[in-house]
């Protein structure tokens, strides 16, 4: 109820509105799922994509500049002007804003995990290839665990970035709680602005943490040594250690 006329807070038009909550609630949840599934699945796929191409831009230095300046060009784009490029494509369509997101965070991305794979340390490499690791295995084994610091910090980058430009797709009609934001725009109506706006911070908030957290399992040595270049460094002699461990079993 509102306080100051007894009326709902619906009738009120107040910005804060439990009612709203508890009547709108199975709209709000489709609507969150709508946006994570876009996200999850355009991050996903730009992963895919990036890999590969940090990789060739790591093997040929003039691959290396049309790559990130290709990547770099598609980053500048507005998103509105974004969408309209590829509507030829796609149609007005949940693709076409899967696509618009695929193609900002390749960007953060490439540059991202390109650093990280530039950053391993010569000795390690050496190492490696000095007890018989050929590409793959140096690149498995070796090159993506010292670079998996870098490589999430893009991610989480790409990831928030995402649920943030998920919003836009509401022009098309496939924004998730972006739909619900323009929706509630056109008729000023203040609950349903808050709480979709709301719902995405902390859509974007909690898929950091989770990035976050992820990372931190998956590189104890940089937690340990405080993270940065120390920390790769001396990730360098756990993964010799164990390059070696390995060949001596073999």
């Amino acid at each position: 109820m509102s306080a100051r006329s007894g009326q709902s807070c619906l009738a009120a038009n107040d910005w804060i509105c439990g009612e709203y909550l508890r009547s709108r609630s199975q709209e709000l949840t489709e609507a969150t799922v709508d946006h994570v599934l876009i996200t999850a699945t355009a991050v996903g796929l730009a992963v895919l994509i990036a890999f590969p191409l940090a990789l060739l831009a790591r093997r040929w230095r003039l691959a290396s500049a049309g790559v990130l300046g290709l990547t770099t060009v598609l980053y500048t784009i507005p998103t509105l002007a974004m969408y309209a490029l590829l509507l030829p494509f796609f149609g007005i369509s949940v693709s076409l804003v899967i696509c618009g997101l695929v193609l900002y965070s390749l960007t953060i991305l490439v540059r991202n995990i390109l650093t990280g794979l530039r950053s391993v340390p010569t000795e390690a490499r050496e190492a490696a290839i000095g007890l018989g690791y050929g590409p793959a295995r140096l690149l498995l084994t070796v090159e993506l665990p010292l670079a998996l610091p870098a490589l999430m910090a893009g991610l989480r980058i790409a990831t928030v970035s995402a649920v943030s430009l998920t919003t836009v797709g509401a022009i098309v009609d496939n924004g998730g709680l972006g739909n619900l934001i323009y929706a509630a725009m056109d008729s000023y109506f203040k609950a349903q602005v808050l709480t979709a706006s709301v719902l995405c911070v902390l859509l974007a908030v909690t898929a950091d943490l989770l990035l976050l957290g992820v990372q931190r399992l998956l590189t104890p040595w940089a937690r340990a040594a405080g993270g940065g270049r120390k920390a790769r460094r001396a990730a360098g002699a756990p993964v010799r250690d164990a390059v070696l461990d390995d060949q001596a079993t073999v």
